[in-house]
């Protein structure tokens, strides 16, 4: 039986932490954690049974503000490096030899972390592009929103389009939600030459009827209204399975998709949780400066997703 969510509770996030009881921890590499946020976060993390952390970076700094937070580190392994350069190299070799299921982002810039693990020879690259999926409990809406890509990609081109879109729909189809219906984003819903977003969108759904895109419904171009308001979407005449009722948002590019993001997060205060797909293994990417729930919130996605493709027999 797989584990699987109500995408119609609007606890999302907290109902995939309490999922952890009926799940093995996932072994995690946590890239560089010499700061208090990135420590702390993986050692909640691990106190609530949703990782297995092996600490990667500089011994002394780690052990410097595991003193400095009164944190006990003697549960847990610690593989010194030199800097975050080598750790994030070393936390993917530790993934390509199997050593680790999960990587999660420390103290260190997306790109340095990144650089290591799309290198063509030695990183976790797979046949499809990498991109990161938000899970969001919106106030006000009924169900869980995904959002994607607010983080990886910056100007996406249509073909890499068509692998976020797949990699969102395969994320939400192995939690067991189903059939997701998927909104691509734009400023408006009408096709024009001069917006190419609506093109590309426009493309996107065409591609999902001939079965490049696989496992959702799509429909776009879709100004955000019109995908998460009926009313909306009625009062400009759109009459779709999606509209309205989005549950996975496509933005055009990860300017406006990390602004709808934390638009989201600071004026709602919705909970969120979020992970790289695409690698030989997810990534757990939050913000140098995440808090201890959003680790262990996006720790939580990562076990559930890991867990739940390894019962359905799917690889990377």
């Amino acid at each position: 039986m797989i584990a699987a969510l109500d995408s119609n509770a609007h606890s999302c996030i907290k109902k995939l932490i309490t999922m952890k009881d009926s799940l093995k921890p996932l072994k995690t590499a946590i890239v560089h954690p010499v700061d208090v946020y990135s420590l702390s976060g993986a050692v909640a993390s691990a106190k609530e049974g949703l990782i297995d952390p092996i600490l990667v970076g500089p011994r002394a700094k780690i052990e410097a503000i595991a003193k400095q937070e009164s944190i006990d580190l003697s549960p847990y392994t610690i593989v010194s490096t030199e800097h975050s350069h080598a750790a994030a190299e070393t936390a993917v070799q530790m993934a390509r030899e199997g050593k680790v299921e999960a990587l999660m982002k420390g103290k260190l810039h997306t790109d340095e972390l990144m650089e290591a693990v799309v290198h063509k020879e030695n990183g976790l690259r797979t046949g499809r592009r990498m991109s990161h999926v938000f899970i969001m409990d919106v106030p006000n809406y009924p169900k869980p929103l995904f959002l994607t890509d607010a983080a990886i990609n910056i100007f996406p081109t249509l073909m890499e389009k068509k692998d976020i879109v797949q990699n969102a729909i395969d994320l939400f189809c192995i939690l067991g939600f189903g059939t997701p219906k998927v909104a691509i984003l734009s400023a408006e819903e009408l096709v024009k030459e001069s917006i190419p977003s609506t093109l590309e969108a426009a493309a996107l759904c065409k591609m999902a009827e001939r079965g490049q895109i696989t496992g959702g419904i799509l429909d776009g171009p879709l100004a955000f209204d019109n995908a998460v308001s009926k009313e909306s979407a009625l009062i400009k005449g759109i009459h779709s399975e999606v509209a309205g009722d989005a549950d996975i948002l496509i933005v055009p590019d990860l300017e406006s998709g990390n602004m709808l993001y934390k638009q989201n997060r600071f004026l709602t205060g919705c909970d969120g949780a979020g992970i790289v797909l695409g690698a030989r293994v997810p990534i757990i990417l939050t913000s140098r400066a995440g808090n201890s729930e959003a680790r262990q919130a996006s720790s939580a996605l990562a076990l559930v997703y890991v867990r739940n493709r390894e019962k359905l027999g799917m690889k990377p």
